[in-house]
Formats: C-alpha cells, structure tokens, sequence
C-alpha cells in the first residue's frame, strides 16, 4: 500500500494482530490471540518435535491440494482509524472463488463499493497478501525454509494443541516469508491458528513497507480439514518518512472472513454403452444388461430390521 497524503511507497501485507513480540514499526491496538488460552505444558512430548512437524507438513500438503477443489467466498474489509477511534477510510471488496466451465479456478468481485482510503492506498502486493499468505499452509514443501521451534502444548478452546514458533531461515531477495506461531490440533495435526506477520519490512526512508501482525483462525468445516475462516489485524504502523515527506502514525484495521466452503463437482459425465458410468466403480448398473450375453442374476433384497 502507499501513503496517500504523504505519497510514501509501502507494502502494507494486509493482516491481523500478533502473539509474538511487535516490531518497533508497528504497536498493535488489540490483546495477544493466546491470551484466555490454556496454560501451555512445555515438557517434552510423547512424540519428537521432528516427527510432529513432518506430520503437521504432509498433512498441510494434503489440504491445500483438497482446498484447491473448494469454491468459497472472500469478504476483505480494510479500514483506517482516526484518533478518535472511528473509520476515516474503507475498502471493501467481496470475491467468489470458483470454477469455470472448463474446472479452472476463477476469482469473481460481486461486492466492491468506492474505494473511500485517503492516507494509504492499496498496491499489487496488498493483493497478494490476501490471497496468498494470510491463510498460511505450511506444507511439506515449504516446511524446510522456516526454523520451527516446539514451544509446548496448549488448549486452544476444547482443541488439544501443539505450538511452535516460525522464522524463515534465510530471506532472499525479493520473496516474502512469515514470522510468527501456529497451534496445531494434537489430533488432525493440522494448523488451526496462526499468529505472525510477513517479512522482511522494508525501512527506507520514503519507501516504507511495513507489515502489521496479523492472526488467522481456522474451522473444521467439512469433518475431515481446518479451513481458514477468519482473519484479523489492528496495528499502528509508523512512516518515518525522508527528504520532503512528514512522519505519520497509521493505525490500519483488517478483516478478512472466508465463508460458503463448498467442494467442486465436475459436470462431466461417462456415458458406456447408453449408460452413465461416472460414479461406477466396475461393477454393472443393476439395469444395464450384462456383457456376456447370460441373463442376469436379480440381486436378493437388503435384510430390514424386525419391527
């Protein structure tokens, strides 16, 4: 995002509040997530930290491949707040992920009001913070740039977890990572919260890109993965400015809820000799006539419960 009075260039990663310590950047407005969360056991688990995560990453692998055959729908609400505490600034867009005729993944707006933010503006990396990494998947795949410290076990709600703290081992240039925790459920082993920010900031003067922390909760919405359902942030982010800009204090308000999770089902059908074949799973359709010419054999009927 850019600064729009003071014309600053900033990449505001659009996210919610953060159980780690803030940056000296960004002064969060809101509690810590954990707070109101069990208190954390941190002897050593039945099984070791290394097992867990590698667990946690394939499981992590296996739902983004399921969530990438999910329609849903993304409502982004971006706000600035004035001293007195209310909105002077929103933007606001709802999308709906879907597919086309051709089972390709598509993004369609159906809400986006006027665009009414005036001390920063949205950017092309704003966007893609949204789409891509604020509901974080840490799959097996991406598991070996972080450092993943065990900090303990936890009960977040009725949910057994294991928390550990992420930090990118090595940040090359012009790539984003995350910074923060994430509470994996003991039983799923998938990640159910997670609380961070996106680095690295960049500090120069009149080229500021700061990331305010942000914190993304995760629902069992299907009886089997955590989708993300709701994330949120509320940060004061500091433009110290340069040569010919003014400092400013921003205080930056975000939530982003994910809702109608549905999975994809093709329209293509399989028609064998007349029949719709799609769902068969080799045996013949109880009225297609069998391939060898005999007659067929009339299944017996299902044994029912005596009344």
């Amino acid at each position: 995002m850019s600064r729009g009075l003071a014309k600053l260039l900033i990449l505001l990663a659009l996210v919610p509040v953060s159980a780690m310590p803030l940056l000296a950047q960004s002064k969060s407005t809101t509690d810590q997530p954990d707070q109101g969360f069990g208190p954390v056991d941190t002897s050593a688990p039945a099984t070791p930290p290394a097992q867990i995560i590698q667990q946690f990453a394939a499981k992590e692998s296996e739902f983004r491949r399921a969530l990438d055959n999910y329609t849903y729908q993304r409502d982004v609400r971006i706000q600035t707040i004035n001293d007195d505490g209310k909105p002077d600034g929103e933007y606001r867009q709802v999308v709906q992920i879907t597919f086309d005729s051709g089972g390709r993944k598509s993004e369609r707006v159906t809400f986006a009001p006027q665009n009414t933010l005036e001390r920063i503006q949205m950017s092309p990396a704003d966007v893609s913070d949204i789409e891509q990494r604020l509901p974080f998947v840490l799959t097996t795949e991406d598991v070996g740039q972080y450092n993943l410290t065990y900090v303990g076990r936890q009960k977040v709600d009725e949910v057994d977890c294991y928390v550990f703290d992420v930090a990118p081992k090595v940040m090359e240039k012009g790539k984003r990572y995350l910074k923060g925790r994430i509470w994996v459920d003991q039983k799923d082993l998938q990640i159910v919260i997670t609380s961070a920010k996106n680095v690295p900031d960049d500090m120069r003067k009149g080229h500021e890109d700061l990331s305010p922390p942000f914190t993304t909760y995760r629902e069992q919405v299907d009886g089997k993965y955590w989708f993300p359902v709701y994330t949120k942030a509320d940060a004061e982010l500091h433009f110290s400015g340069g040569s010919g800009y003014m400092s400013q204090d921003v205080r930056i308000r975000q939530i982003v809820r994910y809702t109608d999770y549905k999975q994809f089902r093709s329209t293509v059908r399989l028609i064998f000799q007349g029949q719709d074949v799609t769902n068969n799973t080799g045996q013949p359709q109880p009225n297609s006539p069998p391939a060898n010419g005999q007659q067929s054999q009339q299944a017996p009927p299902a044994a029912t419960p005596p009344h």
